[in-house]
């Protein structure tokens, strides 16, 4: 079939696309938007008292404002797939796979709004939850909205998309990304890096527990990652956040540890640039944008977690205008090799909550395997892992560490849960892109492995569910990019985003876990054996929905946005 460039003329011909479907898409973006409405005034009655939200009311209905917020993301998802959608069309790339992949979404996510949404593996969302019958699935009675439910996600739609994606090489994204043409080199360039450099030795790596080689961190600060972002005059490219993504998003297809490594210097830099002082910044952002040093974050504690007012760490400061740090960090991602850690500590020892913690630009000395923590005042274990091994996680004890006075971020104590906070948008976009690469890459083994394994005399990808399998992972993983993309644009734009950035982790992460768990499925018990690629791709996977805020603090957080 010749590719063309409008659905109506590829209806004519192909009765699995439904004629006139960016009408349709279009038509049910409203409706969608009308359930939303509802919900949101719904679930703002339950939880307020005197007109005012109250955290107790929120608590106690977790589950119907967490709900609100897939709600939201469904939402918003759908819009960021028809903008997509209309993007490739004016570019001419609207083509038999791309319109496959929108139709599929709509059809399946519009089903979800009415019946459930899936919040984890066993908790569903539905509008019951919230007292609503229904008559809150009114707008839904439209013949637009019926159509996709009805016709949009179907086996011969997905049968037909796969045998598209049968056609292309496994190093191609399916579907066009709809990103300008700069983007689109950055990610051809990190593509063949990936390809080359760290797919054939990836689960080596994971399998016997080794960091990830420093000529590749070498590799990759000649190719600019660890100075994306930061601006030319401090030694960077000054380039997009969505470059960042498109990074991220190649780099962790390849292995989620290597696409991770830009995002410590990422978070520091962020730190760095935002609340800094001018001498910091000048200090500081050429190094690590040349990866001259290596940063890393250390802020969780044990029996905090997300809860960073509660943070016990102290920093003292002595009669030399230094500090002093005594207590313990945990969850320390990549701690043993770097030079410098972004520290938060509490430096009021009169609070208890957020106001009294700083941020410390605290320098260490590098460590080997023999001795990893050779700097006075610190001692480090490692945490054995599932999975997200290549950077290898820490505990952490500091016992009267010194920090010296200047390197309090911004000159200022008190301000480092502020200054924390203005980094989390950046973080949450960056961890929605490794999501997705991560997606992408269960997906190009799950495919590879459905075409090469043979059962009852054919091919697994030539059964209707296996085939189904890898439609919805290639659609799904459309969608969380589509809404990643988004929030990236935002960001660049200079656009507070922390609810967009919120809602492509929290979809991302879904995506990414259901990705790796279908392929496994796909490989059946060639899955469960350690030499296949899959079952390190489920273990990398299962992290994102926990690190850089759990997917029920990002549901807490963007419902109290919509709540206001």
């Amino acid at each position: 079939m010749n590719h063309v460039s409008t659905g109506q003329e590829y209806a004519m011909t192909n009765p699995i696309i439904l004629p006139d479907l960016l009408t349709l898409t279009a038509a049910s973006i409203a409706p969608a938007e009308a359930v939303l409405e509802t919900a949101t005034t719904t679930l703002r009655g339950m939880v307020s008292t005197d007109g005012r939200v109250s955290a107790d009311l929120i608590e106690a209905n977790q589950s119907a404002v967490h709900g609100l917020s897939w709600l939201a993301t469904y939402v918003e998802s759908l819009r960021q797939m028809q903008n997509w959608a209309l993007r490739i069309k004016d570019d001419g790339k609207f083509n038999e796979t791309e319109q496959l992949i929108l139709q599929i979404a709509f059809g399946e996510y519009l089903h979800h709004i009415a019946g459930g949404i899936p919040m984890s593996q066993n908790e569903m969302f539905r509008l019951a939850d919230m007292g609503l019958g229904w008559d809150a699935l009114a707008p839904f009675q439209c013949a637009e909205v019926q159509t996709l439910m009805a016709k949009g996600n179907t086996q011969a739609a997905r049968t037909r998309l796969v045998e598209l994606m049968q056609e292309h090489s496994a190093n191609i994204t399916v579907g066009a990304t709809g990103l300008e043409e700069e983007l689109e080199m950055i990610r051809e360039q990190f593509r063949r890096f990936a390809v080359e450099k760290v797919e054939p030795f990836a689960h080596e790596w994971h399998l016997q527990d080794q960091l990830i080689p420093m000529e590749i961190i070498e590799e990759l600060a000649e190719m600019g990652v660890f100075g994306l972002t930061i601006p030319e005059e401090y030694g960077g490219f000054g380039l997009s956040k969505a470059s960042m993504v498109v990074v991220s998003e190649e780099l962790s297809r390849g292995y989620i540890g290597v696409g991770s490594l830009g995002t410590r210097s990422e978070i520091a830099a962020e730190l760095i640039e935002g609340g800094g002082t001018d001498e910091q910044k000048a200090y500081w952002l050429p190094k690590i944008a040349a990866a001259e040093i290596l940063p890393t974050a250390v802020f969780t504690e044990p029996n905090t977690g997300s809860d960073l007012g509660s943070l016990r760490t102290r920093a003292v400061k002595d009669a030399n205008g230094d500090y002093k740090v005594t207590g313990n960090k945990t969850w320390i991602t990549h701690a043993a090799r770097t030079h410098v850690m972004t520290l938060l500590a509490r430096t009021d020892p009169n609070t208890t909550d957020h106001k009294g913690l700083s941020m410390f630009l605290a320098e260490k000395i590098p460590g080997t395997d023999e001795n990893p923590f050779p700097t006075e005042g610190m001692t480090g274990g490692e945490i054995e892992v599932l999975g997200y091994r290549g950077m290898k996680e820490y505990e952490l004890g500091f016992d009267n560490f010194h920090v010296k006075g200047e390197n309090l971020l911004g000159g200022q104590e008190g301000q480092g849960f502020k200054q924390l906070m203005k980094t989390f948008e950046a973080a949450r976009i960056q961890t929605a892109a490794r999501a997705i690469g991560v997606a992408q890459s269960a997906l190009d083994v799950a495919m590879q492995y459905a075409q090469d394994r043979k059962q009852f005399g054919k091919s697994l990808i030539n059964f209707p569910r296996v085939s189904g399998k890898l439609a919805m992972m290639a659609v799904e993983i459309m969608v969380a990019r589509q809404l990643t993309y988004f929030s990236a644009w935002e960001k660049d734009h200079g656009h507070r985003c922390d609810l967009e950035a919120g809602m492509a982790k929290l979809l991302g992460a879904r995506v990414a876990w259901a990705a790796a768990d279908t392929g496994l499925q796909i490989h059946g018990g060639n899955g469960f054996a350690l030499e296949y690629k899959i079952s390190r791709i489920l273990c990398d996977a299962r992290i994102l929905n926990i690190f850089e805020g759990a997917a029920e603090i990002q549901a807490q957080v963007i419902a109290r946005r919509l709540l206001g």
